[in-house]
C-alpha cells in the first residue's frame, strides 16, 4: 500500500537488468504494516482517508497523490488513487508469505500492487485475495483455507519485529546480505552500486548500514 515501495521496484528491477550477476540474486519480501490498525473501509476514498490521517485539507491530500501518480508514471507504472480501496493489509501479507512457499513471492507482490494501486482492488477481500492467488497460480482452496485460519499470521509479525529491531521506520527498506540498507525509492544507479559493491565484499565482515533519505513512506505520511 506504500506507493513508494511500487516505484522502488521498479527502480530495482531497472538496477537488476545492468547487474551482471543477476542471475545469482533471490529476494525476499518482508512484512511492514504502515497503518496496522487501518480499518477495512471500501466506501471512503484514499484522498479521505489522507486528508483525515493527515489531519490536511482533501485538496491537498489530492493533490499529494497526483504528484506521486506523477512519480509513477516516470518508471511506467499507472496509479489510479481515484479507485484505490482503503483496506488494512495484514490478511494480503499472509497471502505473500504463503506465495513464497511456492517461489512466487515476487509475482505475488507485484499481483497486489497493481490490485491495489492501478485495478482499485478490495486487496483485504478474501474473495479477491483467492483471484489473485489463482491469477499467479496458487491453488484457490488452499489460499481460502489460508486466509480462514492464522497461518502465516506469526511470520507477518516476526518480520515487523525485525524492522522495528533494525531500526526500519519508513518503507521501502532494502537489506543487502545484512551488510548494507538502502531507504526510500532511491534511483536505480544507487541500488546497482549497492548490488557490486555487495558482490565483491560478500565474505567480508559485515559493515554497517549505510544511510540515505530516498522517497519512502512511514506510519505519519509518504515523502
Amino acid at each position: 500500500m506504500c506507493p513508494f515501495c511500487y516505484i522502488g521496484k521498479r527502480k530495482f528491477e531497472q538496477a537488476l537488468t545492468e547487474f551482471a550477476h543477476r542471475d545469482e540474486v533471490s529476494i525476499t519480501w518482508k512484512s511492514f504494516q504502515l497503518a496496522p490498525d487501518m480499518q477495512t473501509e471500501p466506501d471512503k476514498t484514499i484522498d479521505q482517508y489522507l486528508a483525515e490521517h493527515k489531519g490536511i485539507p482533501l485538496a491537498q491530500a489530492r493533490e499529494m497523490n497526483a504528484h506521486v501518480t506523477r512519480l509513477a508514471e516516470n518508471v511506467g507504472l499507472t496509479y489510479n488513487f481515484d479507485k484505490a480501496v482503503v483496506a488494512n493489509s495484514f490478511d494480503a501479507h499472509r497471502f505473500s508469505h504463503l506465495a513464497r512457499q511456492y517461489g512466487l513471492q515476487d509475482i505475488a507482490e507485484e499481483r497486489l500492487f497493481a490490485a491495489y494501486f492501478t485495478e482499485g482492488k478490495n486487496t483485504a477481500d478474501y474473495d479477491t485475495l483467492v483471484q489473485l492467488g489463482i491469477d499467479i497460480g496458487l491453488d484457490a482452496t488452499e489460499v481460502r483455507n489460508m486466509l480462514n485460519s492464522n497461518l502465516f499470521a506469526e511470520d507477518v509479525r516476526a518480520d515487523i519485529r525485525e524492522a522495528q529491531q533494525i531500526g526500519v521506520s519508513g518503507v521501502p527498506f532494502f537489506v543487502f546480505v545484512h551488510k548494507y540498507a538502502i531507504s526510500g525509492a532511491q534511483d536505480s544507479n544507487i541500488f546497482l552500486q549497492a548490488l557490486n559493491q555487495v558482490w565483491q565484499e560478500t565474505g567480508h565482515d559485515a559493515l554497517p548500514l549505510a544511510e540515505n533519505d530516498g522517497a519512502s513512506c512511514t506510519p505519519d505520511g509518504c515523502s
